[in-house]
């Protein structure tokens, strides 16, 4: 059914429906009419079918807004879902591998300068950081506490501002009084361990040209107290520290020194003193008390006197001298009804450590305390508190050396079935940490505070406390020096402790003493300068071991070589026969192990990058390998270079002649790859000595014993397998190596063309076709070996081979 039909059953239809209702129809006038047909038709748009046109007025007559619908639809769009994508490409493998290359390269970049950077602000705190782990150093060796709490502190190498050339005309370091030490030192090193004497001994004696009193007198001290039995090298110090014998030592110092003031107070006054003629510590006394006493204000208070003499003074300045036998005289000639005393001085003198029974102590500190108050005379009082172990306080210790020493009497009179409690454990507390420095005054008086923790056994502490002072420092450090010897110091469990420090081991108030720390601060003073002192003083370190556990004697030479340099006069240098020539380290007994330390220094120049210092260290520690293996490393970098005076090249030169020299006549322990390696190259060093010096012809006749660059074509196949079978180290020459024959073969060439110019000879084309040939299997050579050449390498050889053409 078309559109026609259709509109025709529409109007039929319309037809019937319309009633006969008597409605008034309305009729439209023309104007009305010509309206809705323009109505009408605007509603339909231009169309060219008839179809169209039908749609429009169907559309229109049922209200259908048809140019809305029309506008609408025109608004949709499939250019979206249907739109044309772009054309894939081809990938360009070329490209693409061009620019993952170029990023990689930039990414390389980029990562090395971030590492860069990170490492250099690395370095640098490092450096700070060891900077101020040295002040730490010197602030926390004064310091006390317990080794356990401290942090590790290492001995850093340092950097000189000296050259090699001012080393040896380099001024010494070391004052007289240094100098002085030093030769002691030095001279007591040479003994055999048998054979060797006292240090202290020799020490006390140097010291007396040193013009100083107090010096002589700390010396005198420590002779004194290191005057003891022998404590035997496998047993801890710090256990026999509360000996008896330090006790009776310091009393007996402290006696003796008094004895010389009674003398020198009498000297000054010999006609007030009365003395006589006797020669005799009896008379000696009497003459000092006599002095002392004739001043009538002094006698007030003074008891028994008999025939104007005073009993008790006489008693107690025989004891305070260590004179008991004039004490006893003076008793049993002028107060004999002292029984008691009499017989505690017949005891002291009777047994052989001096002590007095537990009865009669009792029995004389009963005394004490019932007769006390009514004893007026002060030297009465003193002789009876220290024969019965009453330790009270006395007027007669004026000076803290007479307070010291009668502390030190009550200590030696304890007997073991007593329940006296005064030890010299106490006694050192008290004097360490009850009084202190601040008590001593010790900033004013270093001397005196040095020699109160002597004389109390502390020699730890008394040594720190000298060394503080730079005046004191060197004679703290050979006081240090002279009592290890004799095991009387007790050192520290890690040698990187402080240089004093406590151990909660130990019985309080014991400290022990860094001598390690103590001897390398003193000696980096003049290490550079003075080498050979320096060694001498290291040598008292060989029983000790770093936290490695390597031998700290040894440690200390390899710290000293590698910052100075000086490794010829330590270890000596190989003669051309192949015995090493003596070096300050010859000086010392057989037990150091030179070749291991000659080894541990070389290790440590391949470290800092000093190969040359590492191959003659090598070469004295006898060990062939490491030797052949760095000169090989060396060679190979330079071997193709023209010698100049004072090159790298040159000293290599001199150095690969003389090993080889040396090696030639005796079995090496190496491996043969590497001795081949070596031979090679020193081929190769000739080789390209005589091509800088023009001697082209010996130059040829090297390079065909080393099979390495064909010299005509059938050598090629047995010079490419050779070359597979070299190492790196003559691989990388290879290239510097085949231009240089060409160059030979080159220059050879252009004479023998310039000698047919010139003569007009007809000289045999064999010779140029055998030189052509040469330098067309260079080339091949070149082409053939699987090694990649520099950029213009194979261009100059095809170059210089047309040339020939």
């Amino acid at each position: 059914m078309d559109f026609t039909t259709l509109m025709q059953q529409a109007q039929k239809l319309v037809n019937e429906t319309q009633n006969n209702d008597d409605l008034p129809r309305v009729e439209r006038s023309m104007p009305q009419i010509l309206k809705a047909i323009n109505e009408l038709h605007s509603r339909v748009t231009s169309s060219s079918s008839a179809q169209d046109v039908q749609a429009y007025i169907l559309l229109g007559s049922k209200g259908i807004d048809v140019p809305k619908i029309s506008k609408n639809l025109e608004t949709l769009s499939a250019r979206k879902t249907f739109e044309t994508l772009d054309p894939v490409y081809d990938t360009d493998i070329h490209s693409f591998l061009k620019n993952e290359k170029e990023n990689a390269i930039l990414s390389i970049i980029q990562d090395v300068n971030k590492s860069s950077f990170e490492n250099a602000q690395a370095q640098k705190w490092d450096h700070i950081q060891n900077e101020w782990k040295l002040e730490k150093v010197k602030l926390m060796n004064a310091l006390v506490g317990p080794s356990q709490n401290w942090i590790d502190f290492r001995k850093m190498p340092e950097q000189t501002i000296l050259n090699e050339a001012s080393q040896g005309t380099m001024k010494s370091s070391l004052n007289s009084i240094q100098m002085a030490y030093a030769r002691e030192v030095s001279e007591y090193n040479r003994y055999d361990k048998a054979l060797r004497p006292s240090l202290v001994e020799k020490f006390t004696s140097v010291a007396q040209s040193f013009n100083d009193k107090k010096i002589v007198d700390m010396w005198e001290i420590i002779k004194f107290m290191s005057n003891v039995r022998p404590i035997p090298k496998n047993q801890d110090p710090a256990k026999q520290r509360f000996q008896a014998e330090f006790v009776d030592q310091a009393k007996k110092y402290l006696e003796k020194h008094f004895k010389v003031f009674m003398q020198t107070v009498i000297s000054e006054h010999l006609k007030e003193a009365q003395r006589g003629g006797e020669a005799s510590n009896y008379k000696l006394i009497e003459a000092f008390v006599n002095l002392k006493f004739r001043n009538p204000n002094e006698l007030i208070g003074l008891q028994d006197r008999r025939d104007n003499f005073w009993p008790w003074p006489m008693v107690y300045y025989s004891m305070r001298c260590g004179d008991n036998k004039s004490a006893l005289k003076c008793l049993e000639t002028f107060v004999s009804d002292q029984k008691e005393l009499i017989t505690a001085f017949e005891e002291i003198l009777k047994n052989p450590d001096g002590k007095i029974s537990a009865k009669i102590k009792s029995q004389i500190k009963m005394q004490y305390k019932q007769h006390k108050i009514r004893m007026s005379d002060p030297y009465k009082r003193t002789v009876y508190a220290i024969l019965g172990s009453c330790n009270e306080q006395s007027e007669l210790t004026s000076s803290f050396e007479d307070y010291l020493w009668m502390q030190l009497y009550l200590i030696s009179n304890v007997s073991t079935d007593s329940s006296d409690k005064l030890t010299l454990p106490a006694l050192q507390r008290m004097i360490l940490e009850q009084y202190g420095e601040k008590y001593f005054k010790a900033d004013e008086q270093p001397q005196r505070y040095f020699e109160v923790l002597a004389l109390t056994g502390q020699f730890e502490a008394a040594i720190e406390f000298l060394s503080r002072f730079d005046r004191y420092r060197t004679h703290a450090v050979h006081f240090a020096l002279a009592l290890n010897e004799l095991h009387l110091i007790v050192g520290p469990r890690n040698i990187q402790e402080p240089l004093i420090s406590v151990d909660i081991e130990d019985p309080k108030p014991l400290r022990r003493l860094n001598l390690a720390r103590l001897v390398m601060l003193y000696v980096e003073k003049f290490e550079i300068s003075d080498p050979a002192e320096a060694l001498q003083y290291y040598y008292f370190l060989r029983h000790l071991t770093d936290p490695d556990g390597k031998n700290l004697f040894l440690s200390c030479v390899t710290d000293l070589v590698v910052e100075n340099l000086n490794y010829e006069l330590v270890f000596g240098k190989m003669q051309p026969s192949g015995i090493r020539s003596r070096g300050l380290i010859d000086e010392f007994d057989n037990t150091i192990n030179v070749s291991a330390a000659c080894n541990s220094i070389a290790d440590e120049f391949v470290k800092k990058g000093l190969f040359e210092d590492a191959i003659k260290m090598y070469d004295i520690a006898d060990n062939h390998e490491q030797t052949i293996r760095y000169i090989i490393t060396l060679l190979s970098q330079v071997v193709h270079q023209q010698t100049k005076p004072g090159s790298v090249k040159e000293r290599l030169q001199q150095i690969t002649m003389e090993v080889n020299e040396r090696y030639r006549s005796k079995e090496i322990s190496c491996d043969p790859q590497v001795l081949k390696t070596f031979n090679i190259l020193r081929n190769l060093m000739d080789f390209f000595q005589c091509y800088h010096d023009n001697k082209h012809e010996d130059a040829l006749e090297i390079l065909a014993q080393t099979k390495l660059v064909p010299l005509s074509m059938n050598d090629l196949d047995v010079c490419v397998q050779n070359f597979k079978k070299t190492g790196g180290e003559v691989c990388k020459i290879l290239p510097d190596l085949l231009l240089s024959t060409m160059e030979i073969i080159y220059k050879k060439y252009t004479m023998l063309k310039k000698d047919v110019n010139k003569f007009n000879e007809s000289v045999s084309d064999d010779k140029l076709k055998f030189l052509r040939e040469q330098a067309k299997a260079i080339t091949v050579m070149a082409a053939t070996v699987p090694y990649r050449m520099p950029g213009d390498t194979n261009a100059r050889l095809i170059q210089t081979e047309i040339l020939m053409h």
